[in-house]
């Protein structure tokens, strides 16, 4: 059995995922940590049990030479993941990467470099392929079960809790997420292009700062998280901020929010079908609607998260999702209605399985590999572009900006 050498850069909330997969794979050792906060280090040593060793960023490439990584996985801050693929490539590395693979175009273009000239490889974090429902969507379609898809309308509720927290953190600036067309949409742009085996083409943008943000703010005190309440969250934030100052509870009517909290995008894909897509997060319960028009039928996919938001921390899953069939002339077929796993519907755990080689790779093409991350990265991308200067953005504008020679 081949074990495998991985580092963690990026020690928030999000690394505890795959610190503790990392720590019961047989064929995974987590061999080191990096992050500019000493607390995080010690946090995440201390729910595993361990003493993995821990750098700061500045030791980066000495890391990964010294403790002999095989494989980095990327949990910083969004604006930074090109710096560490770019840098982990050329030490010889593998990468694991949290969606998005990077918010710019320039960052694109230095990871594709990067990877071209290395040959190593970078997979994506996009955990929703491998929801079982979801999985069950790409097989519909691929059977022709409604025919040749015409037309996508997808919905996407973020309630109070969840929706706010974009608010609390770093993702408020663009210049550090992107924004939620970037950080968040791209999840589900990636859900398209996969589903219908094709990325965007072209794509126009409304959007605007609707319920957060300054001049929006309410009176009302259940949007500031209580810290206290989960031993997590202030063992990770609260108890680490003497060293970096980071408040991961700020005001989210302060100033400084510079993303949207309510979009709409249309999206024309390669082959000519188009995705109605709208993504608001202030909804008073949390869910997503998405539906496939197809020459034969229609395919509609109902997941309700969570039926209302009681207080400012974001609920547990998992939810419960109804997926129906209907084909012309047909009364509607029930293909699935019950409970989803934990986890973006049970997709987590099948993503690490896969990523750390505990699992075979999936029949269905599951794993998203670099130009997987760069399609759903150029639907944000090009729909940021198209807020910007309301005109409708071809994607090879943005391929030529990034050197990509498809």
């Amino acid at each position: 059995m081949v074990t495998r050498r991985y580092a963690i850069v990026g020690l928030g909330s999000r690394a505890q995922l795959f610190a503790r997969a990392l720590a019961g794979s047989p064929r995974a050792e987590l061999a080191a940590f990096c992050d500019p906060n000493e607390t995080r280090m010690r946090v995440h040593n201390g729910w595993l049990g361990t003493a993995v060793p821990g750098y700061r960023p500045d030791d980066f490439p000495a890391m990964l030479a010294k403790e002999r990584v095989d494989v980095v996985v990327v949990c910083t801050p969004d604006h930074t993941h090109a710096d560490y693929v770019v840098a982990a490539l050329h030490a010889g590395c593998d990468v694991v990467t949290e969606k998005p693979m990077t918010t710019d175009v320039d960052g694109a273009r230095r990871i594709l470099a990067a990877r071209r000239e290395t040959g190593r490889s970078v997979r994506v974090a996009f955990n929703y392929r491998y929801n079982p429902v979801h999985r069950r969507v790409r097989e519909l379609l691929a059977a022709g079960t409604i025919g040749e898809v015409g037309a996508v309308e997808f919905s996407w509720l973020l309630d109070t809790a969840h929706g706010a927290d974009y608010f609390r953190r770093w993702h408020r600036a663009k210049a550090n997420s992107g924004g939620l067309l970037v950080h968040k949409s791209g999840h589900h742009f990636d859900l398209v292009n996969w589903w219908l085996g094709s990325g965007p083409e072209t794509v126009f943008a409304f959007g605007r700062l609707f319920f957060y943000g300054e001049g929006n703010g309410r009176p009302d005190d259940r949007f500031a998280l209580d810290l206290e309440a989960s031993p997590r969250l202030h063992a990770l934030y609260f108890d680490a901020r003497h060293e970096d100052g980071y408040d991961r509870n700020q005001n989210v009517f302060a100033p400084g929010v510079t993303i949207e909290d309510d979009v709409s995008v249309l999206v024309r894909h390669r082959g000519g079908v188009v995705l109605n897509y709208h993504l608001h997060a202030y909804s008073p319960r949390e869910g997503y609607r998405v539906a496939f028009s197809g020459s034969a039928g229609r395919l509609e996919l109902d997941v309700r998260e969570n039926e209302f938001a009681k207080d400012a921390a974001p609920a547990p899953e998992p939810g419960r999702a109804r997926l129906t069939v209907q084909r012309h002339w047909e009364p509607p077929e029930v293909v699935f209605d019950g409970v989803l796993g934990e986890g973006h519907g049970g997709g987590d755990e099948r993503m690490l399985a896969e990523l750390l080689g505990d699992a075979e790779p999936d029949a269905l093409g599951c794993a998203a590999d670099h130009d997987a991350g760069l399609q759903a990265l150029l639907t944000g991308l090009a729909a940021n572009r198209s807020l910007d200067t309301g005109r409708p953005v071809p994607v090879a504008e943005l391929l030529a900006e990034t050197g990509d020679p498809a």
